[in-house]
């Protein structure tokens, strides 16, 4: 496999309206940004994603854009945008950029001119359809709930949007369009970009026709016919040759609904398409038949599986993308952890799993400091859009508030998104204003002030983790093995590259339990690397008792046979 700067590097994803304000406006932006750089960069990262900063309505938090080469008067300017680059590359540091290209805002110029009548020369850069016995063209729902269809009364036609109404589906097969979106890129590549995470890039190629999707209910997911469409790795390697090939990048696609088997086609190495992708199975873990509002208890058999499936299956074929939350997804600590009484112990054994797999590590902010769920008790203090669709849908079901409200606290998108807490002063030091979405009133306990300041904190556990990431190749490239597979409450595997080798050891529970080291693995002397806890004194890996949430990390260094 060969050996890249990305594969090698530890990612930090910026979500800008929640990082840090500048001008007291409540919302986080560029300058706020650039005057975090030295924290990022004392933590040790190596590529910064900042989740959108373009010119939008705001619909859906940005990802809603209306031009794709200006900046949102929210975050500052161009100047500022390029400044941050400039900070970025002088510490060493790269810079990833949202791309999203399944969707644009109906206020993008594309749009305005495209409804404007049938035979406009944008018509075909979004997807038009008649309606159907006086109803949608089909019954797809939107991802935020309703249908996917929405009546535009200028053309009496309807235009389709898997998401909000006011994020309409970009045509992709309209090659025009296809062309626009290639010299988009092609124009922040030549600014200094370094490469691109895409959202929902696996979305972009519908089944032709777009038939109705099975199902009882007026509207029902048509995921079969827009995931892993049929002309999806036609557009990424145009996409490839066009413009990524002449770069030196990294990307990264996410990618609901994706397997091993399908992945390989999106990150082969010989297939001139995508680096990573992010896939969503291990994120889905917690949903019932219901979807993600119906959470339900996760087993850690059922997590290891997941993560050994992933591990092995594109060893050797194609890279990982390693993750456990990010703008989309609740509080890792809250979710897979403990956040009261082991938060620390809990955060750092999570951290100790991303950063000893196989793959790119990404952090989403906060998490280094063990930032939290929130538990707003209206909804009112709610901001996210598929938040607030599902509480109006759900309550015209019938749904109790009390129901609806325990989901948000568990899966809200909201959980990643209130402010990062910098310090102890009011609104945690995200602002001198009011923030657009309440600081998680923990602030005061957690914060990167206090976390900084305290060697044994998870921020410094982070550090850690990371420069060992960097002194070790066996965990960027070892291959990677499960062991006690039947266990329900230790994950434990090894890495193994050439001569070096790696044990992990991981109670996932606040229980204290007994680790057995399997007989298969054979060992002369061993090296502890890492933990969450103190060492106890002469303690052989083979017979352990760990406890609550303990991580261990061991070099093993072989026996003569």
């Amino acid at each position: 496999m060969n050996r890249t700067w990305w594969k090698e590097s530890v990612v930090y994803q910026i979500y800008p309206r929640s990082f840090q304000d500048s001008n007291g406006d409540g919302i986080g932006d560029i300058p706020g940004i650039i005057s975090r750089l030295d924290y990022l960069q004392q933590l040790g990262v190596d590529v910064i994603w900042l989740s959108p900063v373009y010119e939008s309505p705001n619909d859906d938090n940005g990802y809603d854009i209306s031009h794709y080469q200006k900046i949102m008067d929210d975050f500052g300017t161009l100047a500022d945008w390029e400044m941050l680059l400039d900070g970025l590359h002088q510490r060493k540091m790269r810079l990833i950029m949202d791309l999203v290209v399944n969707h644009s805002s109906d206020e993008h110029a594309w749009f305005v001119e495209s409804r404007k009548s049938k035979d406009n020369p944008y018509r075909d850069f979004y997807i038009w359809r008649d309606g159907k016995d006086n109803k949608e063209p089909n019954n797809w729902s939107s991802i935020f709930s309703g249908s996917s269809w929405q009546l535009d009364e200028e053309t009496d036609q309807y235009y389709l949007h898997l998401f909000s109404k006011k994020q309409p589906d970009l045509n992709w097969e309209h090659e025009p369009l296809r062309h626009k979106v290639y010299d988009m890129m092609t124009w922040w590549l030549d600014k200094g970009v370094d490469g691109f995470r895409m959202d929902v890039i696996n979305l972009i190629s519908k089944v032709e026709g777009l038939p109705d999707a099975a199902g009882d209910l007026k509207y029902n997911s048509g995921g079969e016919y827009f995931m892993n469409g049929p002309r999806i790795h036609e557009y990424l390697q145009e996409m490839n040759q066009e413009v990524l090939s002449k770069y030196d990048i990294m990307t990264v696609g996410e990618t609901p609904g994706v397997s091993p088997e399908e992945a390989a086609l999106y990150v082969g190495e010989d297939r001139k398409e995508l680096n990573m992708v992010f896939q969503f199975e291990l994120m889905d873990i917690d949903a019932g038949p219901g979807g993600k509002w119906n959470v339900t208890p996760w087993t850690l058999k059922e997590f290891k599986r997941i993560m050994s499936k992933w591990q092995t299956e594109l060893y050797g074929k194609g890279w990982n993308s390693l993750y456990l939350n990010n703008h989309d997804q609740p509080r890792m600590v809250s979710r897979f952890g403990n956040d009261k009484k082991y938060r620390k112990e809990s955060a750092k054994m999570l951290a100790t799993l991303l950063h000893t797999l196989q793959g790119t590590p990404y952090i989403y902010q906060g998490e280094e400091l063990g930032m939290t769920n929130v538990k707003f008790d209206s909804i009112d203090d709610y901001q996210d859009i598929e938040t607030l669709n599902m509480f109006k849908e759900y309550r015209e079901m019938g749904f109790s508030e009390a129901d609806i409200m325990k989901s948000i606290h568990s899966k809200g998108r909201d959980n990643a998104r209130t402010p990062m807490q910098w310090d102890a002063t009011t609104h945690g030091g995200f602002t001198t204003g009011t923030p657009w979405l309440t600081v998680n009133p923990n602030y005061s306990d957690i914060n990167a002030e206090e976390a900084v300041n305290d060697s044994e904190s998870i921020y410094h556990y982070y550090r850690s983790l990371i420069a060992l990431r960097k002194q070790y190749d066996v965990i960027v490239y070892g291959e990677y093995k499960l062991l006690l597979q039947e266990n329900e409450r230790i994950y434990s595997y090894t890495r193994t590259l050439g001569d070096e080798r790696l044990l992990v050891v991981l109670n996932f529970f606040e229980e204290p339990v007994q680790f057995e080291l399997p007989e298969t693995v054979m060992y002369g002397s061993f090296e502890r690397l890492i933990g969450n806890y103190d060492a106890p004194e002469a303690v052989e890996p083979h017979s352990l008792q760990l406890r609550p949430y303990e991580a261990i990390v061991y070099k093993l260094n072989n026996t003569s046979n």
